[in-house]
């Protein structure tokens, strides 16, 4: 076998075990990030109890709740009691139209004089919301407010003053109102149990994130075992160190003997 086959050869088996070391380095990482993270489970666990704490916290103090309220009105084709498919095709398309209503500016500026609110239009019309059923001829009306009973005055405002609207200038059958605003006891945001959770969740996340890329930049072979997988080199020689404090014993130790 000539020279250059040899050093051939020798270029395979080298490339060959630096790939097995780099497999194998791959499968330890894996290993040890786990047993770095069961290890630190304990700050872990300290960590994400105080991000839920601080999520809790500012919920509770620095987030203004906000409260719903609905009223819901009913919309009518004609006022006699016999009612046919015509009549209903007509109370589903005029669904749309009510709905096109509540964009007016006459209708916020009434709602706003009748309450007394200091609100521009923009902001009625962020605070409210209309939704038409599948497969009905009603229209709820929502109002989203920082105060509750703001909330379900607006609401039976806007029931109110749309009817009255709709029949004044649509020459149309004013629609019934079906169903009332109540004052609403709890509020619809912020959801406290989902942010003490997400802040549990984003505590224990950045600690598993910092404990783990510490391990990735920490390159120190630790045993004779990193240096064969990760360079594929065997372990001539093992040099133990003594502990600084075990040594100090010994010296005490010998001092009190030799006294």
């Amino acid at each position: 076998m000539s020279e250059k086959q040899k050093m051939q050869q020798n270029v395979k088996k080298a490339s060959a075990v630096e790939q097995s070391g780099e497999n194998a380095a791959k499968e330890i990482d894996l290993a040890e990030l786990a047993y770095r993270l069961l290890a630190s489970w304990k700050l872990i666990i300290c960590v994400a109890l105080l991000g839920a704490m601080v999520a809790g916290a500012y919920t509770m103090f620095f987030v203004t709740p906000k409260y719903q309220a609905t009223s819901t009105i009913y919309v009518l084709s004609r006022r006699d009691s016999a009612i046919n498919m015509s009549d209903l095709q007509i109370g589903s398309a005029l669904t749309n139209d009510y709905i096109k209503v509540f964009e007016m500016w006459e209708v916020h500026e009434e709602v706003i004089s009748n309450l007394n609110l200091d609100y521009t239009y923009s902001q009625m019309r962020n605070m409210l919301s209309v939704v038409n059923a599948n497969d009905t001829r009603m229209l709820d009306i929502t109002i989203t407010s920082t105060s509750p009973e703001e909330a379900a005055a607006i609401a039976n405002e806007y029931a109110n003053v749309v009817s009255q609207y709709i029949a004044d200038t649509m020459s149309t059958d004013k629609p019934n109102i079906v169903s009332v605003a109540l004052v609403p006891s709890n509020p619809v945001s912020p959801n406290k149990t989902r942010n003490i959770m997400m802040g549990f969740l984003l505590g224990a996340i950045i600690v598993m994130g910092i404990v783990t890329v510490r391990m990735l930049m920490d390159d120190r072979y630790k045993t004779a075992e990193d240096i064969r997988k990760y360079t594929g080199l065997p372990t001539l020689a093992i040099i133990p160190i003594e502990n600084n404090f075990e040594r100090g014993k010994k010296k005490s130790g010998r001092s009190g003997r030799n006294a």
